[in-house]
């Protein structure tokens, strides 16, 4: 039998593939949903029309896609050394060297740049966000929590809420009205018990990786109780849709209260990795959700604005 029928044959990833590992094309889509809902909850608290507003749209999407990308290639390069312990993110690009770092710093230059031009030829304010959810998560969560503090989840919790902010700004530069400070309260509280249940799930890897996630330095007891000291937090923040929508404010409330029971009594019943598991998956059911009601509702109402 010859080697050559032996030869085990790798396929090479495509270029298309290794840029898409390198910006995080994942992470950039799921943002895109809160980004979309803020976007939308202004166009109709404001009784804007979706056609005015086209080109700002396009520009809101453009811009929030190169500045999340952005921020994925700083983090991947950046993280290469921790990320190559990881079993999860051992075959980044930047870890196997399919990409050049060079080309990774020069991509996510260039995504930075044209991402801030995209989104200040909507607002100023839009740009400010961007650039601040860019920051939060290169300098104080990738470069430093992370690495150093059991806060690094709140931390970049800052990151994570931006993309409502920035679609909400997009439209209209006053971030004071109770819907938006809703939106992005939701986006900064949701993000713990989401990372929470992420980080009890991978607990050996993030200690192999000496990164010291909660449930790493402090345990899964206590991982839990500050989950549901959050989730108790994520109801309250429900009653600021109150002066906008009864419905929306049913909807989060619903949801905040359904995460708190199977946290409470899920954990009496299952073991660490069931919870985190079921935990996680409530968490992106509870995303999908509310961001779905919101931006339907906003549609809804700006179509019932027009008649």
């Amino acid at each position: 039998m010859s080697n050559e029928n032996n030869a085990i044959h790798i396929t090479k990833p495509s270029l298309s593939e290794i840029i898409s590992k390198t910006v995080k094309t994942g992470i950039i889509k799921s943002n895109l949903v809160p980004m979309f809902a803020g976007l939308t909850l202004a166009l109709y608290t404001y009784q804007q029309g979706i056609m005015e507003h086209l080109l700002d749209i396009l520009l809101a999407t453009i811009g929030s896609v190169l500045i999340m990308g952005a921020a994925g290639a700083y983090n991947n390069l950046y993280d290469r050394d921790i990320d190559a312990i990881m079993e999860r993110t051992k075959s980044r690009p930047t870890v196997t060297g399919a990409i050049h770092s060079t080309t990774v710093l020069w991509l996510a230059n260039v995504m930075t740049i044209l991402g801030l031009v995209a989104l200040a030829f909507t607002t100023p304010l839009a740009a400010i966000f961007g650039f601040l959810g860019l920051f939060f998560y290169v300098v104080p969560y990738t470069m430093w929590s992370k690495r150093v503090t059991v806060y690094n989840t709140e931390i970049g919790s800052l990151s994570g809420a931006m993309p409502p902010l920035i679609g909400w700004t997009a439209i209209e530069p006053d971030v004071t009205h109770p819907a938006i400070l809703g939106l992005f309260i939701v986006s900064v509280i949701w993000q713990m018990p989401h990372f929470y249940a992420i980080a009890i799930r991978k607990h050996d890897e993030y200690k192999a990786a000496n990164i010291p996630m909660l449930p790493v330095v402090k345990g899964i007891k206590r991982t839990v109780v500050q989950t549901n000291l959050y989730l108790v937090i994520l109801i309250a923040i429900s009653f600021l849709f109150l002066p906008l929508s009864l419905g929306l404010t049913l909807v989060a409330l619903l949801l905040s209260i359904m995460w708190l029971i199977l946290s409470i009594y899920g954990y009496k019943r299952m073991d660490g990795e069931k919870w985190a598991k079921s935990m996680f998956l409530f968490s992106l059911l509870y995303m999908t959700i509310f961001f779905a009601t919101v931006i339907i509702y906003s549609l809804m109402g700006i179509i019932f604005q027009l008649y």
